[in-house]
């Protein structure tokens, strides 16, 4: 059967997305028509709890979001900024890994680390430090009264170790301690930890990157590793309850390269450095939906993007695919007309992919 990106999307694959009927129903009305495939993946990751926070988003909405020490709106960047004096800003993430870590503990921890690093430098900000706050089952019984299966201490050492390694195997590989953390360990927490990780990194206040593209015609360019199909949904999965068939989840886990993020983050603050950066953002959950879409809403443009031109491990990659890929180590930017070179050479220089593939648009509208 031959793939049809544009084949009309079905309320049965909605729900299989994790979309309700009235959500689908919702996306009729917006598009004045049944979405496609496509647009119905897109639809499905960006409306998730992980991306939307629809559940929860009357709660945040309650709690302060602007001070004078804000240099921006809580949750208006990619991480918080607190202005420290003398020109200085500290750059705060937390992220929370906790479907991909009870999966696949060492990559799902790992990665966390891996995204939140992505998100301080992409401000211009360089890391200083990885901290975590972690939960687990009980590692043995306690009380043989209440003793669970034998099986599940068994799996909650074997999450234990893995969170533990992935943490600090990426932090030591990338070049950052992991400087504090803390621990608690109680069965209400066996088979779904909670993998809380932190960074925190420090920038010139006059030199803070944005999320926000703008600049008609301006270039947007895709830096970083290649997009494979690990990832896949992952924005999804961590909005799902986990269930007995985690184990089939394994496919939406990334997996992380921190030498490639070691190589990204200095490239990327190197082109901080130059007046040539309009925007960029991380391609973190929902990969290139999420990056092309919110640097869109963000300055009030639209974008076009060719999805020939990203740079793919795996040549039968569908549209859908290559626009929720959650491959690590990659970002998405927006560079100024006639300093396109001035993106490539650096990119090149530190051995990493920076291929234009598309432009800003004053309409608001995404084209992929």
């Amino acid at each position: 059967m031959i793939y049809n990106p544009l084949r009309p999307g079905t309320l049965e694959e909605a729900r299989a997305q994790g979309l309700s009927a009235d959500e689908f129903r919702r996306i009729r009305d917006i598009l004045n028509r049944t979405p496609n495939v496509t647009e119905l993946a897109i639809f499905a990751v960006m409306w998730s709890e992980h991306c939307s926070y629809k559940n929860s988003i009357l709660e945040l909405k309650t709690l302060p979001r602007s001070s004078p020490q804000l240099l921006a709106s809580a949750g208006e960047e990619n991480a918080g900024l607190v202005d420290i004096g003398d020109g200085w800003a500290v750059a705060f993430k937390i992220e929370s890994h906790n479907h991909p870590s009870a999966v696949e503990p060492f990559q799902g921890a790992a990665t966390g680390v891996g995204g939140i690093l992505r998100d301080i430098f992409t401000m211009g900000a360089r890391p200083l430090v990885v901290l975590d706050s972690l939960r687990f089952g009980e590692l043995k019984a306690l009380d043989e009264k209440k003793a669970l299966p034998v099986e599940t201490y068994a799996r909650t050492r074997y999450l234990f170790d893995g969170v533990v390694r992935g943490i600090a195997h990426y932090g030591n590989c990338f070049g950052v301690p992991t400087a504090a953390g803390e621990v608690q360990f109680d069965d209400t927490y066996a088979g779904n930890p909670i993998v809380n990780v932190m960074a925190v990194g420090i920038v010139r206040a006059d030199r803070i990157c944005r999320a926000k593209a703008k600049g008609l015609g301006n270039p947007v360019f895709y830096v970083g590793s290649r997009t494979g199909r690990d990832g896949i949904h992952g924005a999804t999965f961590a909005s799902e309850e986990l269930s007995a068939d985690n184990e089939e989840k394994r496919p939406a886990v990334q997996v992380g390269d921190p030498f490639a993020e070691k190589l990204l983050l200095e490239a990327t603050l190197e082109l901080a450095q130059t007046d040539a950066l309009v925007a960029i953002q991380d391609m973190g959950a929902a990969g290139l939906t999420c990056s092309s879409s919110e640097m869109s809403a963000g300055g009030a443009v639209g974008m076009d993007i060719d999805l020939d031109k990203v740079p793919l491990r795996e040549a039968d990659m569908e549209a859908w695919e290559i626009m929720l890929s959650e491959s690590q180590e990659r970002m998405l930017l927006v560079a100024k007309q006639g300093e396109e070179e001035t993106v490539k050479n650096i990119f090149e220089k530190w051995d990493l992919q920076a291929v234009e593939i598309g432009q800003v648009t004053a309409d608001r509208l995404l084209r992929v």
